[in-house]
């Protein structure tokens, strides 16, 4: 089974089944679909769905006796694994989340201190644009074919996979939040202020420790160094008794 494809398998397992027992059941057939194998022994899942190809290079799949099966078999029958399989969700996926997360970075950049009304800001700002173009529809050319991309992630080795391309992102929330500033906030900010007023603002962390003075702080510094002032230079006494070291040739015998 090509890599492409068994990822497709594992990827359409958990959308395709509602019940535990059966997200196992699919699971473990693959030990078989691996060896050309598509009937199956579990009345939950006897029998694979894809159509049936005759296969000409039996090359192309695992012996019963072989090390490679051997090895793939003992992973995915894994007790902690079949465990897991019986968890996975059929309703909500990760990948949405991980898009918000990263769209975060757009309007809160890591490298840039925020206070908590700024960064609580930019999350709704991000949050708006991620529901206005959460479900952009796939591009079309002036014939109305489907747009698509090349790509090459490093996790295929250099194989070319085609991505949708999707219509350019919309800003409508940018308008409404322009009319509502000018139009409402402006003609009567009372109401709002008194929102924002509601907001339980959290202390900083600094204010968790005593903050020492400057003084102390450099006080601090140049004891542990060994410098005797601030600005001046460390000075170094030779060890007279290190060979080579008193500035003196050294002599033996």
């Amino acid at each position: 089974m090509p890599r492409s494809s068994g990822v497709k398998r594992f990827g359409g397992l958990s959308k395709s089944t509602t019940s535990g027992p059966e997200k196992v059941a699919r699971w473990t057939s693959v030990v078989n679909h691996l060896q050309n194998i598509h009937v199956h022994d579990d009345p939950l899942f006897p029998k694979c769905e894809h159509p049936e190809r005759a296969t000409t290079d039996e090359n192309k799949w695992l012996k019963s006796d072989s090390i490679t099966l051997h090895k793939v078999e003992k992973i995915l029958n894994n007790k902690r694994v079949l465990k897991e399989v019986q968890k996975l969700s059929h309703h909500y996926q990760t990948s949405s989340l991980e898009s918000f997360h990263s769209l975060i970075l757009r309007f809160a950049p890591k490298n840039v201190v925020f206070p908590f009304m700024g960064m609580l800001c930019r999350l709704c700002l991000a949050a708006m644009h991620h529901n206005e173009n959460a479900d952009r529809e796939q591009a079309t050319t002036a014939a109305g074919l489907p747009v698509y991309r090349l790509a090459y992630p490093k996790s295929r080795r250099g194989e070319c996979t085609a991505k949708p391309v999707k219509k350019e992102p919309t800003y409508m929330y940018v308008g409404e939040l322009m009319r509502l500033v000018f139009e409402e906030v402006f003609e009567d900010p009372t109401p709002f202020v008194e929102e924002m007023n509601k907001i339980n603002i959290p202390k900083d962390l600094s204010t968790q420790f005593d903050r020492p003075s400057k003084e102390e702080v450099v006080a601090r510094h140049v004891s542990r160094f060994g410098l005797g002032a601030v600005g001046s230079p460390r000075t170094v006494q030779p060890d007279q008794g290190t060979p080579g070291v008193s500035g003196g040739p050294h002599t033996t015998g």
